[in-house]
């Protein structure tokens, strides 16, 4: 059975939650992020203020340059948290099969749904509606056979669209886009693949697959190979594996004290050791991340030979982190992150065997 797959992506989720809750910014460039005039950047912005090259990362203060006009909000990830929990419970009333991204995207598997509905783009269509009327926010649906292709049309018509993709479509569909267009592939794979003058993705469908593994490796070849014909078997995992978790604080000025790069670092650490303790998780590396006065990103790591959530453990291992760190320059973040998450063990049934042993 052909798999029918959407891909649901909020429009600028966070700032038309904010236009929505406060009318008088309708139509007005919002950016949403730290102030303009104190350290911080853009977490997401209004299409308006799109107009202006404002984007998603980007310094406050460039954004408030671009556009002196434009009004800046701080997060309010609380309202966002509830907002991205209604359109979820939504998404499950269509399929068990979601696969939230984040707060404001998610896979939906709809190849058997709870309408025992045919059409994907009669449920995507319906999807769309009911996000409208229930938070009155709009969204952008992608729909075809892979979460490569709808992940890629549900960009295609944003804000407020829907693009689908039949499977005989798929691959003139794929064909005029630049590499980059392909989520996962990433800056370095493009980059070596425009030094032999591939563009596009028609260029990658046009070269033998033995060719791109020359280029890239044998694996990276492949698995390019088939995204650019769009082959992508991976099934929607309703429950996403966490990979990581993480904190960090940007500093209102760039600093060179030791003391409160530290004692930042170590406050950030106990939260994330906290949230790890309250998912229930283990980890097995934990990375220390800083970014320099000139936005040059450092990192320094260890992984440990089993994995813990024990805080004191974790705290001790970045004490020594920090303490092997050469600091050459002032610095305007310091973070914590740890990774290789898993479920601890759970406790192993005795067998008859190790009672014997015991006896």
């Amino acid at each position: 059975m052909e798999r029918k797959i959407i891909h649901i992506d909020m429009d600028a989720f966070y700032a038309s939650v904010e236009q929505r809750d406060r009318p008088r910014l309708k139509g007005v460039p919002v950016v949403v992020g730290g102030p303009p005039h104190a350290r911080g950047v853009v977490a997401t912005c209004s299409y308006e203020a799109r107009k202006y090259g404002i984007h998603s990362a980007m310094p406050s203060r460039r954004a408030f340059q671009l556009c002196p006009r434009a009004v800046f909000i701080r997060p309010r990830f609380d309202v966002y948290r509830a907002v991205s929990a209604q359109i979820m419970e939504l998404f499950r009333e269509v399929t068990p099969l979601v696969e939230p991204l984040s707060l404001d995207e998610a896979y939906l598997d709809v190849t058997e749904n709870y309408f025992d509905q045919k059409s994907a783009t009669y449920i995507a269509q319906y999807v769309l509606q009911q996000i409208k009327e229930r938070t009155g926010l709009t969204a952008s649906a992608g729909v075809s056979n892979s979460k490569l292709v709808a992940k890629v049309a549900s960009g295609y018509e944003k804000p407020n669209g829907m693009t689908v993709v039949p499977p005989e479509d798929v691959l003139s569909f794929l064909s005029p886009l630049k590499i980059g267009d392909l989520h996962g592939v990433g800056k370095v794979t493009e980059q070596a693949l425009r030094k032999q003058g591939i563009e596009t993705v028609a260029d990658v469908q046009a070269m033998p697959v033995e060719q791109l593994r020359a280029l890239l490796g044998r694996d990276r070849g492949t698995e390019l190979h088939a995204m650019a014909h769009g082959i992508d078997e991976r099934p929607v995992r309703p429950e996403r594996e966490r990979k990581s978790i993480g904190s960090e604080t940007t500093f209102e000025e760039d600093t060179e004290d030791i003391d409160t790069i530290f004692e930042t670092l170590i406050r950030e650490s106990k939260s994330v050791i906290a949230s790890l303790q309250k998912k229930e998780l283990v980890c097995r590396t934990i990375t220390i991340k800083w970014k320099t006065d000139t936005f040059q990103s450092r990192s320094k790591r260890h992984t440990f030979s089993e994995e813990t959530a024990d805080e004191e453990r974790l705290l001790e291992e970045t004490t020594k982190l920090f303490n092997g760190i050469t600091f050459d320059g002032p610095i305007r973040l310091i973070g914590m992150t740890v990774s290789h998450l898993t479920t601890p063990p759970a406790a192993r049934q005795l067998t008859w065997q190790d009672l014997d042993l015991r006896l």
